[in-house]
């Protein structure tokens, strides 16, 4: 049986059926193909902005009426239960970011955020251009900032001047006990730089960051969990890579593995950053630091096996994409530790440790194993101190036992 709705160019209704939507209805198709969506999908996605559109007209709306308070409406009202109500806030959601796009209707006011949202949203904007700080390190830092917001003030237009040394020390203390230590010192760090923040603009008058507490937190108080290079080699060996989707994983697992890479780093490859001709590959780091890496053969036969046979046609630049729609770069590195998860998992390879650092810690591991020098080792791992490529100095058992005293009484 052959349905019209298969056609990736057949639209199920008349154009005018989407009432003011109907000159944009193309468009909209055009986008969402191109962002991978099933036949299926696209279908249900139409029928739910044909019940918009049509609904847009019955209320007198124009397109460029359109924002959250009317989507909202429609949405209580009409999709609640039945055909669309699953891909509805989605699709509608999809609509009013391409809409902005292309100009049809006015970016979203910052009015419509509490005044603690836009002053957030300023300190956003200052981590970003100011700073050059990836947009995963500033997700982090606001989640903190906007906590701290709404507990002071509680929706109130804030009173900066109000804030007080107590304020940030009990704030602090309250919520570093939740958190294990890496939490702990992300609250710590987002606190003082939203504080250093606020002073630097000349909106407190008095440098509160000073105030904020330390977490104890001991540099060197545990051994870095890693893998053996034996498991090593069972997770990349158990990929199927007989898949687009395995291609992908293992080639993302040989960056991990082969070149110690952070999962947000691996995020952030994009298509230019590969120089086949001279087999290297930059990358871009903490702080926004470019750096030049060899490219190994089997990596690069990885890449290119994903480019040429797994990777979805796509006008992203990402190197990695998603399965699944829209079609796009990762959202957040938790994606890229995800996989990493499942592939001890279907290794058989138990671990304390299961994201995407484990492989990194793995390969300080194995070259430090093989004789290479901590200065090395952070060479490769591009590490800014090198106290922080010193903890591996903790897993060289051999060098470390010549080093030890000898116990009293002569006892081992």
């Amino acid at each position: 049986m052959h349905f019209g709705w298969m056609n990736p160019h057949f639209t199920p209704y008349r154009d005018g059926t989407f009432g003011p939507l109907s000159p944009h209805i193309h468009r909209y198709l055009d986008e969402i193909r191109e962002q991978g969506f099933a036949s299926l999908s696209r279908y249900e996605q139409v029928h739910v902005l044909a019940m918009f559109g049509c609904w847009l007209e019955r209320k007198g709306h124009c397109v460029g009426a359109i924002n959250e308070a009317v989507i909202i409406d429609f949405q209580n009202h009409h999709l609640k239960s039945g055909y669309g109500s699953n891909a509805g806030a989605a699709t509608l959601r999809r609509l009013l970011v391409m809409l902005r796009k292309i100009g049809v209707i006015m970016a979203a006011e910052e009015a419509h955020a509490s005044p603690s949202e836009q002053l957030a949203k300023a300190y956003n904007r200052y981590l970003l251009e100011k700073r050059n700080l990836s947009c995963h390190s500033v997700a982090s830092l606001l989640r903190f900032v906007l906590r701290f917001l709404s507990e002071k003030f509680n929706g109130r237009q804030p009173d900066l001047s109000a804030i007080n040394a107590c304020d940030v020390t009990e704030f602090v203390r309250r919520h570093a006990r939740r958190h294990g230590p890496h939490n702990a010192r992300d609250l710590v760090k987002a606190m003082r730089s939203f504080l250093r923040y606020l002073y630097s603009e000349g909106l407190v008058e008095a440098d509160l960051s000073l105030a904020v507490p330390k977490v104890a937190r001991w540099s060197f108080s545990t051994l870095p969990k890693h893998l053996a290079a034996a498991q090593v080699r069972q997770v990349l060996l158990a990929c199927d890579r007989s898949t687009p989707l395995g291609r992908r994983n293992y080639a993302i697992l040989l960056l991990l593995a082969r070149l110690g890479l952070r999962a947000g780093e691996v995020m952030g490859l994009n298509l230019e950053d590969i120089d086949w001709d001279n087999a290297r590959i930059t990358v871009r780091g903490k702080g926004g630091r470019w750096s030049q890496l060899p490219l190994p053969a089997d990596t690069a036969r990885a890449l290119a096996s994903h480019l040429r046979h797994g990777r979805p046609h796509c006008a992203c630049r990402r190197v990695f994409l998603r399965d699944r729609a829209p079609i796009g770069g990762f959202q957040n590195s938790t994606s890229i530790s995800k996989i990493v998860q499942c592939a001890l998992k279907n290794a058989g390879v138990e671990s304390v440790r299961k994201g995407a650092h484990l492989l990194r810690h793995s390969l300080a591991t194995e070259m430090l194993r093989k004789g290479a020098s901590l200065e090395e080792i952070g060479e490769l791992l591009r590490h800014r101190s090198p106290d922080t490529t010193a903890i591996y100095a903790k897993v060289d058992i051999g060098s470390l036992r010549e080093l030890a005293l000898a116990w009293p009484g002569g006892a081992r």
